[in-house]
């Protein structure tokens, strides 16, 4: 199967030029169209769509930039590259070309190889172009059906996965009351309600994770404050109970604008690593400090530290540095960086082995 021709088209008024290019490019399988004015060059181009189009800058009538400015502003023909051909050599004329859209020159007399290589180059970024623009679409669209893919699969495993735990828990309440000595049928029914919990937890992670990476949210003055005391109120009070940990806020806390549900997510991430990875027993510090560009928020720890190779491997999707101490799904930190870069700050972790780690995160003033 032949393969097919990439289509030119040459505007010039004058028939020697044309002649000239004409039987080169046709000789180099090019399909070559002419056009003899800037109008006509709008016309030819508007129902046989070249894949380029050679045009002259000085013509009568319309000439070069006016029919490259058309041409640019007409949704049918802007994607084809435009090659000013001219004989001038100042500088004013090339950066009005360039600023109407111009994807190169070529001066006269011609150089068949220096045409041929333009031409050439200009064609491939244009076939890049359009590859780069339908894998986007392609992308777009499997995203799309992913995200619906998500939402489904979520609402369909949290729902029964709610009933188990908590059928789970009332049986192991009635366990407590009625056998009071059966110690593993306790032990093993508390257990289902924890692991029960931890996979909601991984669809909310995961669901999470699919949100931030999509659009963008309303964004609005927080006093972080009651972000914070929200985050110690609501999702850690049994996490302090069972590591006896301490955490110490500052009496005041700057606002910022940012979006109130993300920010529950990064404290109550950074808040639980924390807890699960300081000292024995945690002790956290948290804190605020204005920065040029923003107020940088942190989480101070009491644990061991990190080695520079750790440190290396955080905010790494499904990565976990402590294998042996608590149990996770990896996803934590990785979701604290595409929240707060959503948001417009940036997170990272200032540690040394055997002083702990401060964990931050900055984000613009309100």
């Amino acid at each position: 199967m032949t393969a097919q021709k990439d289509t030119l088209l040459i505007v010039d008024d004058i028939p020697a030029n044309i002649s000239v290019l004409f039987e080169f490019l046709n000789k180099e399988n090019f399909k070559v169209l002419v056009a003899q004015d800037g109008k006509r060059a709008i016309e030819k181009a508007k129902y046989a769509s070249p894949d380029l189009i050679l045009m002259d800058v000085m013509m009568p009538g319309m000439n070069g930039f006016d029919a490259c400015e058309a041409l640019k502003n007409d949704e049918d023909t802007k994607d084809i590259p435009v090659i000013f051909m001219t004989a001038l050599a100042d500088t004013v004329d090339k950066v009005k070309g360039f600023s109407l859209g111009a994807a190169d020159y070529i001066t006269k007399p011609f150089q068949h190889e220096e045409v041929l290589a333009r031409v050439r180059t200009h064609l491939q970024i244009c076939r890049m172009q359009k590859e780069m623009a339908n894998q986007a679409a392609e992308l777009q669209v499997k995203n799309q059906q992913l995200e619906a893919f998500a939402r489904t699969v979520a609402h369909d495993l949290k729902s029964p996965l709610n009933i188990v735990i908590g059928y789970a828990d009332l049986l192991a309440a009635d366990c407590q009351e009625q056998y009071p000595d059966s110690v593993d049928m306790l032990s093993q029914l508390k257990t289902i309600v924890q692991s029960g919990e931890k996979m909601v937890g991984i669809i909310d992670a995961l669901l999470l994770l699919a949100r931030t990476s999509k659009g963008n949210v309303d964004m609005q003055s927080v006093d972080m404050g009651s972000v914070v005391e929200q985050v110690m109120q609501h999702r850690l009070t049994n996490l302090l109970k069972d590591y006896d940990g301490t955490v110490h806020k500052p009496d005041n806390w700057p606002t910022v604008r940012a979006y109130a549900p993300w920010l529950e997510e990064v404290w109550a991430n950074y808040l639980s690593n924390g807890l699960k990875y300081g000292g024995r027993p945690p002790k956290l510090e948290l804190g605020a400090t204005e920065v040029s560009d923003g107020v940088r928020f942190w989480v101070k720890d009491n644990g061991d530290g990190l080695s520079p190779e750790a440190k290396a491997k955080l905010f790494t999707p499904f990565t976990r540095l402590h294998e042996d101490r608590a149990e996770g799904h990896g996803l934590g930190l990785s979701i604290v960086q595409q929240v707060v870069e959503k948001l417009g700050g940036e997170v990272g972790v200032e540690t040394e082995l055997g002083q702990g780690s401060t964990f931050y995160f900055t984000l613009p003033q309100a």
